[in-house]
């Protein structure tokens, strides 16, 4: 496993990072501690968290996650692991989040509740990378960067980035640093994949260009890229139990699993298979390979499904394997539907 620092903060983490979100919900404490500690033990030291976690998010489970997390903390050395959260982004975007009655924004008086909230169920004295879940575009960008760099003046915070973010919206939070010379974003968090490589047609320059790292989140697009849905729902599966939810869990479970994802996941698979790995291992190992990127978030739901992303840590795609990829994508560009970042 390498280690890459995140954006110009001069923290170094691993290129693998271990995802919590379904700690609380589809993995009880238990396990989720288990699942930790194997990622701990085989060299990860990077956790990514948030308040609103876990998902899908509830108002009777909201902070969960980040207690789970927090007491499987004080089991390690602090300095050991790298910790990241989330402050729940505002009510007026994608949809009305369970928290703080449905009337969140990104203002000072909720994000310094929201940070002094997490740090308590964190059970630390400071958050190593702290991100705003998904931005408040109606927001002054200077509002927002000037809290955050309050709480890294306290000590309360290492570094700050953001997440669910345009390329509008990150270079803006850029400018606006310069200008108001505040802190700037080390980090964005997206949402990138095999089957959604739109990263790669903006979203890197700006990364690649301004020295802010991408954190993907969702490497095997929900699960897709697993091959689990290839013929079926299996039970017990995200987006099985998606179809049965609420309308905005069926539309991300459209958004994930089409006509134009399940052929995509065949020829992958193909190609995995002449290549003597699992699609698993080639989908994070092909995120981690990106130049732009520091570190791939991967997520569990067993130890089991751990160690089947873990096989990427020390995997080299060549450039054959990658020429095919890149088919795959000329001929089935973007799978995942739109993902609803131009509503912002």
């Amino acid at each position: 496993m390498e280690r890459r620092c995140l954006g110009q903060s001069g923290i170094s983490v691993t290129d693998l990072c271990m995802g919590t979100m379904t700690f609380g919900e589809q993995c009880d404490e238990s396990l989720s501690h288990r699942i930790m500690d194997r990622a701990f033990d085989r060299g990860i030291d990077f956790f990514d968290t948030a308040e609103m976690y876990p998902v899908p998010p509830t108002s009777e489970k909201f902070g969960v996650t980040e207690q789970i997390v927090g007491r499987w903390l004080k089991t390690k050395p602090r300095e050991s692991v790298v910790i990241a959260t989330k402050v729940t982004g505002p009510a007026h975007g994608w949809f009305v989040p369970p928290v703080r009655h449905g009337h969140t924004c990104l203002d000072r008086l909720q994000i310094r509740r929201a940070v002094d909230a997490s740090l308590q169920r964190l059970q630390t004295d400071y958050i190593d990378l702290y991100q705003t879940h998904w931005p408040d575009h109606r927001a002054r960008c200077e509002d927002i960067l000037g809290v955050l760099t309050e709480l890294i003046h306290e000590g309360k915070v290492r570094a700050i980035g953001c997440s669910n973010e345009t390329c509008w919206g990150l270079m803006k939070s850029l400018w606006a640093a310069e200008r108001f010379s505040l802190t700037r974003y080390d980090t964005v968090q997206n949402n990138f994949s095999l089957i959604n490589r739109r990263c790669e047609s903006e979203l890197a320059q700006v990364c690649r260009r301004e020295q802010v790292s991408l954190l993907p989140y969702s490497p095997l697009g929900g699960g897709v890229l697993t091959g689990k849905y290839r013929h079926d729902f299996p039970a017990g599966a995200r987006f099985t139990a998606y179809q049965n939810a609420g309308p905005r869990q069926q539309r991300i479970a459209e958004r994930f699993l089409n006509d134009r994802s399940r052929q995509a996941v065949e020829r992958l698979q193909t190609i995995a298979d002449a290549a003597g790995m699992t699609l698993t291992a080639m989908s994070v190992a092909w995120c981690r390979q990106q130049d732009f990127v520091a570190s791939v978030i991967i997520g569990a739901t067993s130890v089991e499904q751990l160690d089947e992303s873990l096989e990427a840590a020390d995997l080299t795609l060549d450039a054959d394997v990658l020429n095919q990829i890149d088919a795959v994508d000329r001929d089935i560009p973007t799978p995942l539907m739109e993902d609803g970042l131009r509503r912002l």
